[in-house]
């Protein structure tokens, strides 16, 4: 398919998605929805790529809504568009494969929550972020946001729909790491290229494990573990990528003499 706002490319066994309408701040109208649901949905089946990056560039990420569509909706007519979002947002959450959100300016209101869906949070010391919604009399997604930084503090981000630079975000657990303004996709690019290299139903795995056991008790996520651990260990792969580390480690230890 072609995409009008969304831009694609596959190297090394990584997926870069970039939002492309930087005249709207990469705000999200129906026609981007859309379009984040279908790419999402044709890169998950793709047995080439093994992670995702979704980004809006170094100087972006999304504005969020597109305010002017908001405002033309009606309560009684509201559905159709409600689902839109809801469906770009689970197209994200549950793609098969692992996604690094590589945020390079504003995630604001939906901009924000579309970050939320993504597995890793990686972001430019330009990036801002800020649940909107409640400025907007809307209500916010707090699930999974308070699974990411903690009920007390999604709550606040919720609430008082402050704006956050990156360093707070950073803070509070929701980037795992900031980059200067500038370095932020070529210094994700490395690390989805690393683990793209990984063992691709492992990181599927991976993935979905970590949203599994969040709905378990303790002894059953415990279990569950166990069970997936078997499944691969004393594999093939397992061994190769042992012999392959060993023989790394053996030629740094001889290097070093």
């Amino acid at each position: 398919m072609s995409y009008k706002y969304l831009l694609l490319d596959v190297a090394d066994k990584v997926a870069t998605i970039t939002i492309n309408r930087p005249d709207k701040g990469n705000s999200l109208g129906p026609d981007v929805l859309l379009e984040v649901t279908e790419l999402f949905a044709e890169v998950g089946a793709r047995e080439d790529v093994n992670v995702i990056v979704f980004t809006g560039g170094e100087r972006y990420f999304s504005a969020g809504f597109d305010l002017g569509e908001i405002r033309r909706l009606e309560k009684v007519s509201n559905e159709a568009y409600t689902e839109l979002f809801h469906k770009a947002y689970r197209a994200v959450l549950f793609c098969r494969q692992p996604t690094i959100c590589a945020v390079g300016g504003a995630a604001i209101a939906g901009g924000f929550d579309l970050t939320m869906m993504c597995d890793v949070r990686y972001a430019s010391t330009r990036a801002k972020f800020g649940q909107r919604e409640i400025v907007l009399s809307l209500t916010p997604v707090m699930d999974p946001l308070w699974r990411i930084i903690g009920l007390g503090r999604a709550k606040e981000v919720a609430l008082t729909g402050r704006i956050y630079d990156a360093a707070e975000a950073e803070r509070m657990g929701y980037v795992s790491k900031v980059f200067p303004e500038g370095e932020l996709l070529t210094s994700v690019a490395t690390i989805a290229k690393e683990m793209a290299g990984y063992d691709r139903d492992c990181l599927a795995e991976t993935k979905q494990l970590s949203n599994h056991v969040l709905n378990q008790d303790l002894d059953s996520a415990m279990r569950a573990q166990e069970w997936l651990f078997r499944t691969y260990i004393g594999s093939e792969d397992n061994h190769q990528r042992i012999d392959a580390l060993q023989e790394q480690l053996a030629q740094a230890r001889k290097n070093r003499k």
